[in-house]
């Protein structure tokens, strides 16, 4: 918020002075973020940086103070910030302008905030449109064939062969509204920037003409980089503060041209759903009818199908232990993302509240210690399992260790690279502290009144001698039916996923929370019902090991999940480097297992309901 020009006295929540800070800087051909100050641009360290919580920290943002400082309504021409110098004959500064060099070659972006406002660099695309892009690129490079890369193609006079450009001036348009109702002067509601190159002839008084600033390949000797710019301040009487970032959103690409798909895939998919529940309700009215009905001694000889099964239908399954450890972190899971997503469709996580959505999941996983060592305790008591002190350790560090071990691999590599995106160690440490402080006791708590109390209680009893399974059909054994059973879930998710997958990796942001949420209990509601027509199908044909098909069937949607961001990487990413390619597959393999776990539950409990239900309605004496 900016002060009433002319005002003797500010306003308490008012300034004149408008800071601009400086954010990490990234790249859509590396995945390897970089701090504002590791391409020696220019800084200053008098001033703190601001604090950041750890939803920024995990997420590699890197927010600093900056010497672009603007007085309200004041219009400058040509500022000079500072000036770099460069000697190629010495090693330190050749290996600072090859960073650079590497810099504009990969098309790294700055990332400017105003009042927490992206500072965009708005350009036309294709069909007339305009796409507003939350950074702005250090430079370009014309290749040695003369064909310019990136953003060289917007300036003809970028036409040297093998050589870079950088962008050392900015032209900065900050649009502004007045509030006429409060003390307060003016809003700003927007800020744009346009980046130039000028050599500037006279370094110490740039006039910002000329030439641009090039940098041949072949360059060596000494060479000064002038960095000015120039800011103006316009009134907009037609965006309001509550809506400033829509024009952001709004030009984005990929969210206002995929609504019709999107809601096409929605409504094939409750079509789906509607049809597996008419099935599965009509069949089964049929079987439960006939079966009542049958009061002679001849008439049960002749049953068959998933009523012969009832004495095995509740055996424990093989690796009960692990199956219920799974079950206790895809439960803590589970609850987190439905909280989660409840959170951001109320607009508590939207973009401009930085790092919340990420800061939000990590302290509910943390505090949903409870429900995870509940749920792994009892269904492990229910499987007869008497290890009890190895389940609840299992629940607390199996699944979270895995998670862990493999981003603190990624950490070494972000930490060798020299990239923002390494995690500092005294957030490594609190992110431990958080784990084994709260999070495992937590876990303990919920695992001794899971174990405190009786065990689940069954419709039938269990035989003691297992009844041998016949021959199966190719559609009714394990591996089929689990590959078939994930194709229906993914397919609800997979246009939802390519934003998702955007977000991440293209640095795009991401705001259709109300649609995700939908998505999500769709998600939830077809992991159920396919899942349930499978496990159905398995019972006619006298298979009553559902316990871990049921899990498996609907968590091998992660698995498609896998084969489509590898395709994501091969199809849309432009990544290069092994360094970035192991960290993205890192990051992706961790996706992969938490949507494993977060699927494979909820097929359990729905098979688990399903069997319950159907086993306590029918006679079986």
């Amino acid at each position: 918020m900016a002060g009433q020009a002319g005002k003797e006295k500010e306003a308490p929540d008012c300034r004149s002075e408008i800071e601009l800070y400086v954010n990490r800087l990234d790249s859509v051909e590396s995945v390897l973020p970089y701090e504002y100050t590791a391409f020696v641009f220019c800084s200053i360290e008098s001033e703190k940086r601001p604090f950041e919580n750890l939803g920024q920290v995990l997420f590699g943002e890197r927010i600093e103070p900056s010497p672009y400082k603007f007085e309200f309504k004041k219009k400058e021409e040509c500022r000079h910030v500072c000036t770099k110098a460069y000697n190629t004959n010495k090693s330190d500064d050749k290996a600072k302008l090859d960073f650079m060099k590497k810099g504009m070659l990969l098309n790294y972006q700055h990332h400017w905030i105003v009042d927490n406002m992206p500072v965009t660099w708005c350009y036309d695309v294709e069909d007339g449109q305009k796409f507003c892009n939350p950074g702005f690129p250090i430079g370009c490079y014309v290749t040695e064939a003369g064909r310019p890369k990136d953003a060289c193609v917007v300036n003809s006079d970028f036409n040297d062969k093998d050589t870079f450009y950088i962008f050392n001036h900015v032209d900065i348009t900050i649009f502004y509204h007045v509030v006429e109702n409060e003390a307060a002067g003016a809003r700003l509601v927007a800020a744009k920037i346009e980046p130039k190159s000028f050599k500037h002839t006279k370094v110490d008084s740039p006039d910002c003409t000329g030439a641009p600033m090039d940098l041949s390949n072949k360059f060596s000797g000494e060479l000064k980089i002038p960095y000015t710019y120039s800011v103006e301040f316009i009134e907009d009487k037609n965006i309001r503060w509550a809506s400033r970032w829509d024009y952001i959103l709004e030009s984005m690409p990929h969210t206002n041209i995929q609504w019709f798909s999107i809601m096409n895939s929605l409504v094939i998919v409750l079509f789906l759903s509607g049809m597996v529940a008419m099935i599965m309700l009509r069949t089964l009215h049929k079987d439960i009818a006939r079966y009542n009905q049958m009061d002679s001694v001849e008439d049960a000889q002749e049953e068959f199908g998933w009523k012969l099964v009832h004495g095995d239908v509740f055996r424990p399954p093989r690796k009960g232990m692990l199956l219920s450890v799974f079950l206790g972190s895809g439960a803590q899971i589970f609850i987190m993302t439905l909280v989660t997503l409840f959170f951001a469709c109320l607009g508590f996580l939207s973009p401009a509240n930085r790092g919340a959505l990420m800061t939000c999941a990590v302290v509910l996983w943390v505090l949903l210690g409870t429900p995870a060592g509940y749920v792994g305790a009892r269904f492990y008591k229910s499987f007869g399992g008497e290890k009890w002190k190895t389940n609840v350790l299992l629940t607390a560090f199996l699944c979270p260790g895995i998670v862990f071990a493999d981003f603190f691999v990624m950490n070494l590599i972000l930490w060798g690279e020299g990239s923002s995106g390494a995690m500092p160690f005294g957030t490594l440490v609190a992110i431990l502290a958080l784990w084994f402080c709260i999070s495992v006791p937590l876990t303990f708590i919920g695992a001794y009144f899971g174990f405190k109390k009786t065990g689940i209680e069954h419709p039938v009893r269990t035989n003691q001698i297992p009844r041998q399974i016949p021959e199966q059909s190719f559609y009714t054994k394990p591996l089929p039916g689990i590959i078939m059973g994930g194709i229906l879930p993914f397919g609800c998710i997979f246009i939802q996923l390519f934003f998702i997958l955007n977000s991440i990796w293209s640095h795009q942001m991401y705001y259709m929370f109300g649609f995700l949420f939908l998505v999500f209990i769709i998600l939830v509601i077809t992991c159920s019902e396919a899942t349930i027509l499978l496990c159905y199908f398995h019972l006619c044909a006298e298979d009553y090991h559902w316990q871990w098909r049921s899990f498996l069937t609907s968590g091998f949607t992660a698995v498609y999940f896998l084969v489509y961001a590898v395709h994501y990487f091969f199809s849309k990413l432009q990544i290069t480097g092994l360094a970035s390619t192991i960290l993205y597959f890192g990051y992706t393999m961790i996706m992969a297992l938490i949507f494993f776990l977060f699927t494979g539950t909820i097929g359990f409990f729905a098979c688990f309901w399903f069997v319950t239900k159907i086993y306590s309605v029918v006679k079986v004496d």
